[in-house]
């Protein structure tokens, strides 16, 4: 039975679907035996996370060294980080101007000795150990091996690009070694292939600890907040990505459609790395080269972080509305220049976006740290939202670099997304 006569209780996304909505029904109806759901949602991340960095050192090794020139792979690289930087520039901007058009926050007439400090003073410390130089030294792992114990994506990456350009500098001798790593790689994607049956267990526990944790009631005195920033995440995604990929010849809508599985775990578990290995599979199956998806994909899961840009300027803004602090445009455009260089940081930990938000504040004095206990109520929902628009534009991102580099073939890559998410396997490697 091909996966196009599958019956719809059988499709993966519907299954993820009805199990995240049963979780936000469980979570409603009984919140505290939904708070016990959390370790299945814990439970289907870390197993995710086991595979993620041998998945990155495999794939960016074989496609380094399947490469035609070391040039190839520095053009690739200019190209990605050109591309990241841009877009991330971008989203920060739109951001700042939809808060300032929309003004969420205006009206509010929060009193700022009424806010609970306490309950963010732990995000405020560990936004000190945010910085431009941390940073960079924390890309360094301690040894060869320490970057797969911890699973620090760029220290795997930095770990993979050594370990890929030394292979091919030897030629023909690292040839048994590719050969063992390619071998390694098919391995690693059926172990996926395995563990991806329990993505609706883990989108259930994840939605149902969240709603049960929460609450629904979090939401209603910041929906306002809420739905606008969806809609300005929605609004870049629409005004900006899609023209760029209709101009460059693919449907947004059509690719997006392709990974619907991966867009409801991501909104189901709060964490878009958990779907970073079928990621790379399903653009390895649309027909982009090895080597983009291997330098692209965890490169733009710390540099191009599209939907935490758009929030970093869009919560510092809705906090000095909500708080009836005055921003000069000056001070806004510090904030801008300072959220270019801390959200590059929001990855690889815990509460993230959160904590990169706290070292944004921090460097504006007049707008009040203890503002964050407004919004960290929200911040589980809102956290969905920056992950989704993160994860459209990390895609987006793989398919561009590819076509800027002529590393796909835009006809077959067409023809595999119509035949839509639900493509067999099988069929897909006779393409």
């Amino acid at each position: 039975m091909t996966a196009k006569t599958l019956p719809f209780y059988r499709k993966l996304h519907n299954q993820v679907l009805f199990a995240a909505m049963l979780g936000i029904v469980f979570g409603v109806v009984a919140p505290e035996a939904a708070e016990a759901m959390k370790p299945l949602g814990d439970g289907y991340i870390k197993v995710v996370k086991m595979l993620i960095a041998p998945i990155v050192f495999c794939i960016i090794v074989s496609g380094i060294t399947g490469m035609g020139s070391m040039k190839v792979a520095g053009s690739v690289g200019a190209k990605a980080l050109g591309y990241f930087y841009f877009f991330s520039t971008l989203a920060l901007i739109v951001g700042l101007v939809a808060a300032n058009l929309i003004k969420p926050g205006a009206g509010m007439n929060v009193d700022v000795s009424t806010l609970d400090a306490k309950s963010v003073s732990n995000y405020a410390t560990a936004a000190h150990a945010q910085g431009v130089v941390p940073f960079l030294l924390n890309i360094i792992p301690e040894n060869f091996f320490d970057a797969f114990a911890k699973g620090a994506i760029l220290q795997v990456l930095l770990v993979s690009l050594l370990f890929g350009f030394a292979l091919k500098s030897i030629g023909t001798v690292g040839a048994p070694v590719k050969e063992m790593i390619d071998r390694v790689t098919k391995v690693l994607f059926a172990i996926v292939e395995i563990v991806v049956v329990l993505s609706p267990i883990g989108a259930f526990g994840g939605m149902a600890f969240t709603i049960g944790a929460f609450g629904l009631d979090a939401l209603l005195p910041l929906l306002n907040m809420l739905v606008t920033f969806f809609a300005t995440c929605m609004a870049f995604v629409v005004i900006f990505l899609v023209p760029l990929a209709h101009w460059l010849g693919f449907n947004l809508f059509k690719v997006c459609r392709y990974f619907l599985e991966e867009i409801l775990i991501q909104l189901s578990v709060a964490s878009s790395e958990v779907v970073m290995p079928r990621l790379m599979e399903k653009l390895e199956r649309l027909g982009v080269s090895k080597s983009v998806v291997g330098l692209v994909v965890p490169a733009g899961y710390s540099f191009n972080l599209d939907g935490t840009s758009i929030y970093m300027t869009f919560a510092v803004i809705f906090i000095a509305q909500a708080t009836n602090t005055e921003l000069s445009l000056q001070q806004q455009i510090v904030v801008a220049l300072v959220a270019m260089l801390t959200s590059k940081g929001a990855t690889g930990f815990a509460n993230a976006g959160f904590i990169v938000l706290a070292a944004t504040l921090a460097v504006i004095p007049s707008v009040p740290i203890a503002g964050l206990a407004l919004i960290l109520g929200i911040d589980p929902f809102m956290s969905r939202i920056r992950g989704l628009t993160n994860l459209i534009g990390n895609i987006t991102a793989v398919v561009v670099v590819a076509i800027w580099c002529k590393e796909v073939d835009m006809k077959e890559f067409r023809r595999r997304l119509d035949l839509g998410p639900d493509m067999d396997l099988a069929t897909a490697k006779t393409l």
